[in-house]
């Protein structure tokens, strides 16, 4: 026993079948809704760049709302904290299961992930303020490079792979999982304005609500949707941002089944909001998000200017060396190790991946330099480092894939025709038992 428990602990190993299946269906609806992130961003860019671009710009400044309840916002703000807290809410609910009863869940397995997301948030970060403090620019912007964009990155790694092993797919989600939670800590903490104590004391207060109505096995959405836009409202006029507030409902939802349930409140609640996360709140987030125009002057203003500078280098260098350094490190310190199925060259091709920092860091860049015209070239710089780091990832993908296509190849050939891999024979062998003929 104490032997086995000196053993290390295999990271993304054989995992239960309701975890596959979870991780399985978030790869899938994450896939689909990164290829709509993707087509949204082109759809804003080009719309941007086009005689029409100051139609563009109407409709995103347009404000409508309830201003008795302090709800007067324009269409990118409601994209941005409201229907954005809805993929803020599926992500927190992911979050919990994986801290429950995920992979987050023992400090063995969660050591590997863990240490790589805050690697990978705090290399960019100082890369960032090096080059901002060098080029005497503004250090505001120390946190955009920080956040992996989940759906991008996943789209862009099941466009450009077929034979990868599913383990890489398992880490890069993992990954961005904690990731996520560093990125939502960064926003409640240090993106906060004058903080309204009565509001916030009010939005916790539904969020007791809405955890006494599960505890009493209260079901239908009708009873918890008032409670939950109440707590988004209050939120918002707390002066935190209401993004915060779908982690927070996702955090209050019970994601463990008991003995009768087919499913729990968190899983229920998931499997109703991904889609609509992944398909609606999250494509029109970019959609009035990554409209920025387009020029070379822009794009020399993104590599003679500190901020936008900072930003690239932290994205596409950062990011690639903080997870790498930070899985190498956690392999070899800590108890926890990589599945046999993943190599370094792996874990290189993914850390570039997670250099895609789309939507989160667009809205941090929002939120850390409110001056519309800086805020356009931190999006530019956005847009050029995660395009930088895509492209990269791309060529060094294929370079794995096209490796283990060769070796599924060598081990699926059956030139014989018998139905039976030709590894598993030898010379004359017809059997199928490697040549014992038992």
């Amino acid at each position: 026993m104490a032997a086995a428990r000196r053993e290390r602990s295999f990271f993304l190993g054989l995992l239960p079948l309701p975890e596959r299946r979870a991780v399985a269906e978030a790869l899938r609806t994450e896939t689909v809704g990164g290829l709509l992130l993707l087509a949204a961003a082109v759809a804003a860019l080009i719309w941007a760049n086009t005689p029409w671009r100051d139609t563009y710009e109407q409709i995103r400044d347009h404000r409508f709302g309830i201003p008795a309840l302090g709800l007067q916002l324009s269409v990118g703000h409601w994209t941005a904290e409201g229907l954005l807290t809805v993929f803020f809410l599926v992500a927190g609910i992911e979050l919990k299961r994986e801290l429950v009863v995920g992979e987050l869940r023992s400090p063995a397995t969660a050591a590997l992930p863990v240490v790589a997301a805050i690697c990978g948030m705090a290399v960019p970060a100082a890369i960032y303020l090096c080059t901002a403090a060098a080029g005497g620019g503004s250090l505001a912007g120390w946190a955009v490079p920080m956040a992996t964009d989940i759906a991008f990155a996943l789209a862009v790694l099941a466009v450009l792979s077929s034979h990868l092993p599913a383990a890489v797919r398992a880490f890069l989600l993992t990954l961005a999982i904690a990731d996520d939670l560093g990125a939502i800590l960064i926003i409640a903490v240090f993106f906060t304005s004058d903080l309204n104590f009565a509001a916030l004391g009010g939005a916790a207060a539904g969020l007791v609500l809405m955890w006494a109505l599960q505890h009493r096995r209260v079901r239908g959405w009708w009873w918890y949707v008032p409670p939950g836009v109440t707590v988004w409202a209050l939120t918002y006029n707390g002066g935190v941002h209401a993004t915060v507030a779908g982690v927070a409902v996702g955090f209050v939802l019970r994601t463990t089944r008991e003995k009768d349930e087919t499913s729990s409140p968190g899983e229920r609640t998931s499997h109703l909001l991904r889609p609509v996360s992944a398909a609606v709140a999250v494509p029109l987030f970019a959609l009035f998000a990554a409209g920025v125009g387009i020029s070379a002057t822009a794009l020399g203003e993104v590599f003679t200017r500190p901020e936008p500078l900072g930003v690239v280098l932290g994205l596409v260098v950062g990011k690639a060396v903080g997870i790498f350094a930070g899985t190498y490190l956690a392999a070899r310190f800590t108890r926890a190790r990589l599945n046999p199925d993943l190599t370094w060259a792996d874990i290189f091709a993914v850390a570039v991946l997670a250099g895609i920092g789309f939507t989160v860091a667009l809205l941090i860049g929002v939120l850390a330099f409110p001056d519309p015209a800086a805020a356009e070239q931190i999006k530019t710089a956005v847009l050029t480092g995660s395009v930088a780091a895509a492209v990269i990832a791309a060529l060094l993908i294929r370079r794995r894939n096209s490796i283990y296509r060769r070796l599924y190849e060598e081990e699926t050939r059956d030139e014989d025709g018998d139905n039976i891999p030709d590894v598993y024979q030898q010379p004359g062998d017809r059997s199928g038992t490697g040549g014992t003929g038992e």
